[in-house]
């Protein structure tokens, strides 16, 4: 089974049934099956923090919503972030692509790896770093740790979690 086939599992498992997604080329796999199940809304964004505003309205309509995004536009979502899901105790599981790290090819994407963790950090939101494949094996707890604790949680995956640039 794929990594993106148990990520996708775990999403269902725990019952998100609300996904929003920003492209992305390493989450790709995991969109497209995201895109293909029945028990799951799939709702795609134009940005991160518009992403982040149909969560919360999901959520406010009695869904568990996920958001699926970069780290390159973490930072256009600090105010959606701080304003509205933390301040209005909204889980949000946050599968974040952590571009920039070692083996990055694209010199902008490097920047904002540089700043991912301590903006999630400054924001007190739990993080966990995905860097090996047998790391997802953890995605059902921290999805269940979200929706217990009602916060956001920021799952980061690297290059090594998708096999490499």
């Amino acid at each position: 089974m794929s990594i993106s086939q148990k990520i996708v599992d775990g999403l269902v498992e725990h019952k998100v049934n609300f996904v929003t997604t920003v492209p992305c080329k390493q989450l790709a796999g995991v969109i497209e099956i995201i895109d293909k199940t029945p028990e799951v809304l799939h709702v795609p964004s134009n940005k991160e923090d518009e992403g982040m505003g149909l969560c919360a309205g999901a959520w406010m309509g009695g869904m568990r919503p996920c958001i699926i995004m970069q780290n390159t536009a973490l930072g256009v979502t600090v105010n959606t972030l701080a304003t509205l899901i933390q301040f209005y105790q909204m889980p949000l599981p946050m599968i974040i692509s952590y571009r920039g790290e070692l083996g990055e090819r694209v010199a902008c994407q490097v920047e904002m790896a540089v700043h991912t963790k301590a903006l999630l950090d400054q924001l007190h939101i739990q993080t966990y770093h995905f860097h090996k494949p047998d790391d997802v094996e953890e995605i059902g707890a921290i999805i269940k740790h979200t929706f217990m604790s009602r916060k956001p949680t920021a799952i980061l995956t690297d290059s090594n979690f998708w096999g490499g640039y």
